[in-house]
């Protein structure tokens, strides 16, 4: 996981995919916001009327793939795949810990916008591939 951790360090923007009330699979790009200090558990902060919301309320079985840069040498880049389970979080405190000043950019109020949730998204499965290697971890 330590190695691991490092890696997705250099990687932003995560596929978070839920399912529908209609059993689709919906996914849409989140930012980690520079919280990489990965341990297993991602953090996003969303709109608390977002489909991505309902459909965690619904099912908290999530999706998160993430794609880091391309290697040097041609060398393909590292793939990651991770199945978790979703909590829904409202607590003033997590957010000041997990805030980051670019969010700014869509919640103005910062931590005190009203309608914010943050989305915790705690790894049961990662699996990963960066055309050399490839592995599994569990949570």
């Amino acid at each position: 996981m330590k190695d691991l951790a490092k890696k997705v360090a250099d990687i932003d923007f995560t596929m978070l995919s839920t399912r529908s009330d209609d059993g689709e699979i919906g996914a849409r790009p989140m930012s980690n916001n520079g919280d990489v200090e990965y341990d297993g558990d991602s953090w996003f902060f969303t709109w608390e009327t977002s489909r991505m919301v309902a459909d965690i309320q619904r099912d908290p079985r999530v999706g998160l793939s993430l794609q880091g840069k391309a290697g040097i040498l041609g060398k393909p880049p590292l793939f990651i795949s991770i199945e978790a389970i979703a909590e829904l979080v409202r607590d003033k405190a997590l957010f000041e810990k997990h805030w980051n000043a670019d969010l700014e950019r869509w919640f103005e109020q910062g931590i005190e916008t009203p309608g914010i949730v943050l989305i915790k998204a705690h790894a049961q499965r990662i699996k990963y591939w960066d055309g050399e290697d490839e592995g599994e971890v569990k949570g």
